[in-house]
């Protein structure tokens, strides 16, 4: 058989999938993931929320929505970290955006407690607060309380996946 240049470049192109296939698979040595998407009951949860920065309670906001969308249940929110100074109504113009989405998730029926005990060591007063926040005793007494009443805890780490997959590879990033 004579190797002309087309025939060359079609065998080489042939050939592309397979060595990408045995190359995939070499990194695959544990098969491929399973798919679950089973329903979910009705499920009560309790958010325990202590960020350092409150410009994270933006990915808070996305995993109390897409929580609740599976969930159906009720959502309780207690905050007892540094975000909590997000909520004073003294940063409003600051934190306005993360204040609107906060205040956008209580109109639908998400609680937010607050701890008592973190807002007086951060200088505040519930009358510091805005109307949507209730201010409790303690925080971590208040989410054993919801647990207590069959809340499921989460603890949210505010961090985003978004791009994940691209975090180790900037040249791939779209």
């Amino acid at each position: 058989m004579k190797y002309t240049p087309k025939l060359a470049a079609l065998l080489l192109f042939l050939a592309i999938p397979v060595s990408y296939v045995a190359h995939a698979e070499e990194f695959a040595p544990y098969g491929t993931a399973k798919v679950d998407m089973h329903k979910i009951p009705v499920i009560n949860t309790v958010f325990d929320v202590n960020y350092d920065d409150p410009q994270k309670l933006n990915v808070l906001y996305n995993y109390v929505k897409n929580t609740k969308k599976v969930t159906h249940g009720k959502v309780v929110v207690v905050t007892h970290g540094p975000e909590l100074r997000a909520f004073a109504k003294e940063n409003y113009q600051k934190y306005q955006g993360i204040v609107d989405k906060m205040a956008e998730l209580a109109k639908d029926g998400v609680e937010f407690k607050m701890c008592n005990n973190a807002m007086h060591a951060a200088g505040f007063n519930a009358d510091d607060m805005h109307g949507f926040i209730t201010v409790v005793p303690a925080g971590f007494p208040e989410i054993a309380y919801w647990e207590h009443k069959g809340y499921a805890y989460i603890n949210p780490t505010p961090l985003s996946v978004k791009d994940i997959r691209y975090i180790d590879q900037p040249q791939l990033k779209k």
